[in-house]
């Protein structure tokens, strides 16, 4: 790293964007973006150096975005991303750093609205008839995303063809990556899903992609930028798949069938640890170092419950027998 690259924090932010687009992680090279646009506009334009950063600062900060009415959320992922960067250059030893410098400011999450639905409403919306093209495509990856565990719209639109195997019991497996953690996630792939699957299979031969959703052509941050409109598209048909199934809920997103899944999976007494497993969450790094990994047959049985009683209303409490 050039000394230019060292003299402000600023400069030191464009070198880890720099970083992480050539590492092709746009999603948080997006954040970051936004969060030093947002921090440089606060101060009055201009260079930042690392002394700018203060508690007093980063108080001001939060006040200022929650002044322009910024929700806690947003008011997190910017003040995240300065932190994150702040605590490379403390890690790397360009500067001292201050201990606990950002413990003034939110840095968590607000459920500031219901995610999940309950079986019942679930249900009212997978067994809507008579949708329009793009609202049905809507609803079945709906149904995709729940029948493989709450997988993340990112991941599922990221899968690969070589994700999909059987294994040597003859049972479909999907493996991969989270985009988010990159730990890995293994699902076991139930009929209906598998039907979606070829539903919407890519039948482009040379696409590395598993689904028609991303052109396999396309690469860097084009990629990002086309996985963003497709996010929008889905968001907005579900938002109309509720209306036309009569569904009075305040909105419907791509986080609802993950958080549905989770919390369905808790009604009927399924081990947290499981749950964290069947979605990839990365603290199960931790988990694993005391906890034994659940077997496949095991998660595959917790996730069959949670769509039995999305489908049929009887819930059955989770069993280890």
């Amino acid at each position: 790293m050039n000394e230019e690259k060292m003299k402000s924090f600023t400069s030191y932010m464009f070198h880890v964007m720099e970083e992480l687009e050539l590492e092709e992680r746009f999603g948080t090279l997006h954040v970051y973006r936004y969060a030093l646009r947002a921090f440089t506009g606060f101060v009055g334009g201009g260079e930042i150096f690392f002394g700018a950063l203060s508690r007093r600062s980063l108080k001001l900060f939060e006040r200022h975005l929650r002044d322009r009415l910024c929700s806690w959320n947003t008011v997190s992922t910017y003040t995240r991303a300065l932190r994150a960067v702040y605590n490379r250059a403390v890690d790397a030893g360009l500067i001292a750093g201050e201990y606990r410098l950002f413990s003034v400011v939110f840095t968590g999450v607000k459920s500031e609205q219901k995610r999940a639905l309950k079986a019942e409403e679930m249900h009212c919306l997978l067994d809507a008839k008579e949708l329009p093209g793009n609202i049905r495509q809507s609803r079945d990856l709906l149904s995709l995303m729940l029948h493989l565990q709450g997988m993340p719209f990112t991941d599922l639109i990221h899968l690969h063809r070589d994700d999909l195997r059987t294994d040597l019991s003859g049972h479909t497996l999907l493996t991969c990556r989270r985009q988010k953690t990159g730990s890995e996630l293994q699902v076991s792939v139930t009929d209906e899903a598998m039907k979606l699957i070829n539903l919407y299979r890519s039948t482009d031969p040379t696409s590395p992609y598993l689904l028609c959703f991303l052109d396999g052509k396309l690469g860097g941050e084009v990629v990002y930028r086309e996985y963003c409109r497709q996010l929008r598209i889905l968001n907005y048909g579900l938002l109309k798949l509720a209306s036309y199934s009569g569904l009075k809920v305040l909105k419907v997103s791509s986080y609802t069938a993950r958080h549905t899944w989770a919390t369905l999976a808790k009604y009927c007494q399924i081990p947290e640890e499981m749950i964290s497993e069947g979605l990839g969450h990365s603290s199960l790094e931790v988990t694993r170092t005391y906890l034994k990994s659940f077997e496949g047959g095991e998660m595959a049985k917790a996730n069959q419950m949670i769509i039995d009683y999305i489908y049929s209303g009887k819930k059955t409490m989770w069993s280890r027998a």
